[in-house]
């Protein structure tokens, strides 16, 4: 009677072991983001540019989003300028293609290095050092 019991209890204690390793698997990843299940898939248009969700951006790059989608008013006389792309980062387009604006950076004197570059094919990306680099802005 026994040995009957065994195999039962042996596959019960699988099943809690697995479950109890499945649940305590890192959510992180390298770079130290948190994954998600259910993670935006990465636009056609990002390229190879390293992404962020928009609810991860500063305050800041939020709020500008937001006076992007409703076509303002923006504080900068310079929002809305054409980005002439001269560093490369972004994917190559016609000049026109892309417009940028201004990202405030507290304690800055001046409009500071953040920026939102948008593209005329409802791109947004992001830049924190004035145009070194960029990401795609996941919305």
């Amino acid at each position: 009677m026994l040995l009957r019991f065994v195999p039962r209890v042996f596959a019960g204690a699988l099943v809690c072991l697995t479950v109890l390793l499945a649940g305590c698997a890192s959510t992180q990843t390298p770079a130290g983001g948190a994954t998600h299940a259910a993670a935006t898939p990465t636009p056609s248009w990002a390229g190879s540019l390293a992404t962020v969700q928009e609810s991860r951006l500063p305050a800041e790059a939020r709020r500008t989003l937001d006076l992007i989608d409703r076509g303002g008013p923006f504080p900068y006389a310079k929002d809305g300028v054409v980005f002439g792309n001269f560093e490369g980062l972004l994917p190559p387009h016609k000049r026109g293609y892309y417009h940028e604006y201004t990202v405030p950076t507290p304690g800055s004197r001046d409009r500071g290095a953040r920026r939102i570059v948008t593209g005329q094919g409802d791109e947004f990306y992001y830049t924190d050092d004035h145009y070194n680099s960029f990401r795609a802005v996941l919305r």
